[in-house]
């Protein structure tokens, strides 16, 4: 399969070394201040489950650099979505599928609009990664999931295609019937997730220790929970629950990656995340109270 990744940051990289090291075709499309960081660097991911260097690293600043894909798999931060629009038209017309691995949720409905439901396939990740100061790719959790799966009828073929050429990638992938409830689940973890360790400045197992504070990621979760309902996504009790054992069994030092983002003074995606959930709660007419205070908390970190 030939395979192109907007955005060669740390979640994108990732993937993209590991299906290239599995013997499929992978090109980044990247911003110049990233292409000129690989042309010096190069690209290299750290991880537990095996360290990988781009001995052969495709990479353009524009579409002419590029071979037509058959997949454009969408690896950018949720503020740098719209400027990527005009490029992903241009790959669509040229026949490719796009999958988004973007935070939140509003982004599937805009591209649908922009790009056609056909475009538009499922996916969601689960991996907690980051870049060092030379651009590389450090891989700190042990998760390294992909989620994916048809919002339209004509995309299974290439779904089950993605499927199959992923079997022997370092990586575990997921194909799902009913994505959209797994988009859901992973926008409930994220908000939850994002919000309470960016606005406390503190990794999880510091919030584990204060049970006042660990109650925060249960009261988003629920919120949102709510939000899922009314928006005909069945998240149960039982999924809470879920979420919940994650974050106890997560280590210390895990964090979301928009803290790590602060840390770092980063633009944030505070706006993204939970400005998108407080979007889609004034649109069901409903109030998330503690997902907004958390907004409130982080916003004057956003840029």
């Amino acid at each position: 399969m030939n395979i192109v990744i907007i955005g060669a940051g740390a979640i994108g990289a990732y993937y993209g070394a590991r299906w290239q090291e599995a013997g499929q075709h992978v090109q980044f499309l990247v911003r110049e201040n990233r292409a000129r960081l690989l042309s010096e660097n190069g690209l290299y991911i750290t991880s537990s489950h095996g360290n990988y260097v781009f001995n052969d690293l495709h990479f353009a600043d524009n579409l002419d650099g590029l071979t037509d894909p058959d997949l454009v798999v969408l690896a950018v931060k949720g503020y740098h979505l719209q400027g990527t629009i005009p490029a992903l038209k241009t790959l669509v017309d040229r026949g490719a599928k796009v999958i988004p691995l973007l935070n939140g949720l509003e982004h599937i409905a805009l591209l649908q609009k922009e790009l056609g439901e056909e475009a538009i396939i499922g996916g969601s990740a689960y991996i907690i990664t980051t870049l060092d100061e030379k651009g590389h790719v450090v891989h700190t959790s042990s998760s390294h999931d992909l989620l994916f799966g048809p919002l339209h009828p004509s995309q299974q073929s290439i779904c089950k295609e993605l499927e199959e050429i992923s079997r022997n990638a370092i990586m575990n992938v997921h194909y799902s019937n009913d994505i959209m409830l797994e988009l859901w689940k992973k926008y409930i973890f994220i908000t939850a997730f994002s919000g309470v360790t960016t606005a406390t400045n503190f990794s999880i197992g510091t919030i584990r220790k204060y049970p006042d504070t660990f109650e925060l990621l249960h009261q988003v979760l629920l919120e949102m929970k709510g939000l899922a309902n009314l928006n005909g996504v069945a998240i149960n009790e039982e999924h809470i629950a879920q979420f919940m054992k994650q974050f106890d069994k997560l280590p210390e030092e895990s964090t979301s990656s928009m803290h790590q983002d602060r840390r770092k003074e980063l633009t944030l995606e505070v706006e993204h995340i939970q400005g998108g959930a407080l979007r889609l709660a004034e649109k069901v007419g409903i109030k998330l109270p503690i997902t907004e205070q958390l907004y409130r908390q982080i916003k004057p970190f956003e840029n």
